[in-house]
């Protein structure tokens, strides 16, 4: 699993969000920067607890021009009941066949509960406006992505 060289082009990607319309990441080149986290599956504790702190966070992100995309391998209908049930405020988008996941090298060997299996690793990304990689956060816990995120935008943006 290796995930894309910072200061090189993010990989490009066009995944169908909460509502079935393709969003793709050119759509916010030299307009946004991009908050673009992987997430294991909607409805879950961890990704609950992730999802809801960037929901009350949304505003700082704003503030800092950075929008936010969630991606996890959820069909369409589940990303809309997640944004229902939980009130998000931002996007999420569906990857089922986790090639995007892939091309992020976020998909990889997982252990749970003393099995191992193939799925989504938690991982975020910054792009910048200019379309690269700024960073690749993958050392948080999910009650505090969001201030890892944020403090890493304010340092450097």
């Amino acid at each position: 699993m290796t995930h894309p060289k910072i200061g090189n082009m993010a990989p490009a990607f066009s995944l169908l969000n909460q509502d079935g319309e393709k969003v793709s990441l050119k759509d916010f080149k030299g307009k946004k920067n991009v908050l673009l986290y992987f997430y294991p599956k909607a409805m879950t504790p961890g990704c609950i607890t992730q999802a809801c702190a960037i929901r009350d966070y949304q505003q700082e992100f704003a503030d800092l021009d950075t929008v936010v995309l969630g991606v996890s391998p959820d069909p369409v209908n589940k990303l809309q009941n997640f944004i229902e049930k939980k009130q998000l405020n931002f996007t999420l988008l569906s990857d089922e066949d986790h090639a995007i996941a892939e091309k992020y090298g976020c998909w990889g060997m997982k252990k749970f509960m003393g099995r191992e299996f193939m799925g989504l690793i938690r991982t975020s990304f910054i792009i910048g406006k200019d379309g690269r990689l700024m960073t690749v956060l993958d050392k948080f816990k999910t009650k505090n992505h969001h201030e890892v995120a944020l403090a890493y935008l304010k340092e450097n943006l």
